[in-house]
């Protein structure tokens, strides 16, 4: 159950960073709440995640997730290039994540 609660706050952590975009420097009131609040949701599974996974596991998958997710949604909603440097680098931080989940003692 650790793993779905990681990869949900991972998810959360994708929505807060495509919210600081539409944020305009935290100048909009409610994309600024909805990021805020995605922060309070990702960080605090996060945490419930870490009871009982290792931290350096964790936290690597969490930022992998996040990471990952925030690539593609850039791509699809905000216009971003979809170049060949950056597939393969996001390939390659999935197949970090993979291994940090092979490697875990959970």
């Amino acid at each position: 159950m650790s793993w779905v609660i990681l990869i949900v706050a991972g998810l959360f952590e994708v929505g807060w960073a495509i919210g600081l975009k539409y944020t305009h420097g935290f100048t909009r009131f409610w994309p600024t709440v909805g990021t805020v609040i995605s922060m309070v949701i990702s960080l605090g599974l996060l945490g419930i995640a870490m009871k009982s996974l290792p931290v350096g596991t964790a936290y690597g998958v969490w930022v992998g997730v996040g990471s990952v997710g925030t690539v593609i949604l850039g791509i699809v909603l905000l216009g971003e290039p979809a170049n060949a440097g950056r597939l393969i680098s996001m390939t390659l931080i999935v197949a970090g994540i993979v291994g940090l989940k092979l490697a875990s003692p959970e």
